[in-house]
């Protein structure tokens, strides 16, 4: 079972020998014994991410390197979700919603904020997931469970908030390769459904701890910060292209 710990303000999650997949900044194949989720503090403006991250594991005496991701959230409102070899962490604000009409030509759509108008003080909220599978998953599942994870966060989030996710969410999967194999981690899979149902129940207790005392933005409008994805495409079908 993967393991969770939190201390002042970061969390680790470990499993000896396990490999992840990562989005963002410290993104990609890693292989690590923990992944990590860290709160930056107020003001946060640091470009040397790296070595902020170091700074803070050594803080908190975590030795085990390994990705990490970043969040506007306090660890206090961290949860996990576990079923059989699952296990789910999250951490849910919404500050910076980030919506997606359907129908983008007959939606609202408000001015998105951008980065250099935000307050000084303003942390983004972010919704982190760090998910592991005690099982041994090739490269291509584990990036299936990632988008396994990814949509029941968005629709999770679209039932507790009205939008699928938030300007900086990111995502960490982790499995052992030396545990028992399963070839495939989509929603119809035993590991897959796990994992849904394991980041809809870590995602929505995580919201309410966050949201217990105050009210989340009703729409980007009323948010700190966010963006509407209003802008039109192009829709061809390719069997016309010669």
């Amino acid at each position: 079972m993967f393991d969770a710990t939190v201390r002042d303000g970061v969390c680790q999650c470990r499993h000896a020998g396990a490999r992840w997949l990562v989005t963002g900044w410290d993104g990609g194949y890693r292989d690590a014994d923990a992944a990590y989720n860290v709160t930056v503090p107020d003001g946060f403006d640091r470009t040397d991410l790296a070595d902020f991250r170091d700074e803070r594991l050594r803080a908190v005496g975590f030795e085990d390197p390994g990705p990490a991701l970043l969040t506007g959230v306090s660890m206090a409102h961290a949860r996990c979700a576990s079923a059989g070899p699952v296990t789910a962490l999250a951490t849910a604000g919404v500050s910076n919603p980030a919506a997606l009409p359907v129908d983008p030509a007959s939606s609202e759509s408000p001015a998105a904020g951008r980065a250099d108008d935000c307050p000084s003080d303003w942390r983004p909220g972010t919704v982190n997931l760090v998910v592991g599978a005690e099982r041994a998953l090739a490269d291509g599942t584990l990036a299936e469970l990632l988008a396994t994870c990814v949509e029941a966060k968005a629709a999770t989030l679209s039932d507790l908030a009205g939008v699928p996710g938030t300007t900086s969410d990111a995502v960490a999967v982790g499995c052992v390769p030396d545990a028992d194999p399963v070839d495939f981690a989509g929603s119809a899979t035993d590991v897959g459904g796990r994992a849904r149902a394991c980041v809809r129940d870590a995602v929505r207790a995580s919201f309410a701890s966050r949201y217990a005392e105050a009210e989340p933005p009703n729409s980007v409008a009323d948010a700190e910060y966010g963006v509407v994805t209003d802008r039109e495409t192009d829709v061809w079908n390719p069997a016309d292209a010669d």
